[in-house]
């Protein structure tokens, strides 16, 4: 799922492409991307509404716009938004269009339909978007933003120390810090040298300064990258390159970069969670409770490497997909040709290599046992 880098960059890209536009209408092909109302009211809510800011609030997008009201989109797992003339080819993945008035339309994509978008008002008096007048304001629970300059280490260490969960799910808990998941939690762990499954009560001051320093870094880097763009995070200006900076994650049995030992792999609270057991040691006071979480840790010693990361988006998307740069869908194009090619020349081999069987068995002396019918290479009486 992005995280607050991935979504930030999106909301930047956004921001260039559409701010002070103006939405002429709506289309909503799949009404469950609502997080509430009909198809039909929601295109009422936003028609005619200019576009007056884009930002970010923990992983949603946040639209300001004219009239006191307010869209955000949460990515969620494959959730894509894109900027592309009204006239594009469709996609089959778009669950939802703003049409501006301007001749273009801000597409949402999102193969698993998980990514929901949401219209509110927002608050007159506390200018939070909420679920209706006087009702409950839509990020009402979530932390504080990490890059904020009022988060201080001060500020982290008073939130720390008032837990006492597992450093992992503490830092993907959105109520802790906003805009934090499974990429940045393992890589800023890995970084201060802290095990994630090591409780929050059992850090020195020294640790928790490291990880405090060590999230804003990493964090402040992605951004300044684009995101890391795995599995399906893509942005309306193109991929990120943080994923090429990734010490940690998804890298299950490839050599730590400190000690050279393997990564290993977990799963904690049903996500996936890469460490280095060398590195990030696990205080004793931790070790009794976390036997059940680590049995199920790959790869086990002596067992060979695991799967780096997967390919990027962009990796496996075909010519005319939507949302491809020009870079992009010239390298789409070129992967396309190279994989025809490689297919045609395996189809020619394959060919070849029947022939030959075909003339070495018409040309045997046809007086030895023969493979009986079903049998393979191989299987026949010896």
């Amino acid at each position: 799922m992005p995280e607050l880098p991935e979504v930030e960059t999106v909301a930047r890209d956004l921001r260039g492409h559409v701010l002070g536009a103006t939405i002429r209408d709506a289309r909503v092909r799949w009404p469950g991307t609502l997080r509430r109302g009909d198809p039909e009211s929601f295109a009422d809510g936003v028609r005619g509404r200019r576009i007056e800011a884009v930002g970010r609030r923990a992983k949603e997008l946040v639209l300001d716009l004219s009239g006191d009201a307010v869209l955000t989109v949460h990515l969620k797992m494959t959730g894509q938004l894109f900027v592309v003339p009204a006239d594009a080819p469709e996609d089959p993945y778009v669950r939802l269009a703003l049409v501006l008035a301007d001749g273009r339309e801000i597409r949402f994509r999102d193969v698993r339909k998980f990514g929901r978008v949401g219209l509110y008002e927002r608050d007159a008096s506390t200018g939070e978007p909420v679920t209706e007048t006087g009702g409950t304001a839509v990020f009402a629970g979530i932390g504080p933003e990490p890059l904020e300059p009022d988060f201080t280490v001060r500020a982290f260490r008073r939130r720390l120390r008032a837990r006492r969960s597992r450093l992992k799910p503490l830092l993907v808990d959105q109520s802790f810090i906003a805009g934090v998941g499974n990429i940045y939690a393992d890589e800023a762990l890995w970084a201060a040298r802290l095990h994630p499954l090591r409780s929050a009560g059992t850090l020195r001051p020294a640790d928790e300064r490291r990880l405090y320093r060590e999230l804003l870094r990493i964090l402040a880097e992605a951004v300044e990258r684009r995101g890391s763009s795995v599995d399906d995070y893509t942005a309306p200006d193109g991929d990120g390159a943080m994923q090429e900076r990734l010490l940690v994650y998804q890298r299950t049995g490839a050599p730590c970069e400190r000690c050279g030992r393997p990564i290993r792999r977990i799963v904690l609270g049903a996500r996936a969670t890469h460490f280095c057991s060398w590195c990030q040691r696990l205080p004793a006071a931790d070790r009794a409770g976390a036997v059940p979480i680590l049995r199920g840790m790959t790869p086990r010693p002596g067992a060979a490497a695991g799967k780096r990361r997967g390919p990027r988006w962009v990796d496996r998307a075909a010519p005319g997909t939507l949302g491809l740069t020009p870079a992009e869908a010239a390298e789409a194009t070129a992967r396309a040709r190279m994989e025809r090619t490689r297919r045609a020349a395996a189809a020619r081999r394959a060919v070849a290599r029947s022939a030959a069987e075909g003339a070495s068995g018409a040309g045997g002396t046809g007086g030895g046992p023969t493979a009986k019918q079903g049998e393979g290479p191989g299987e026949g009486p010896a």
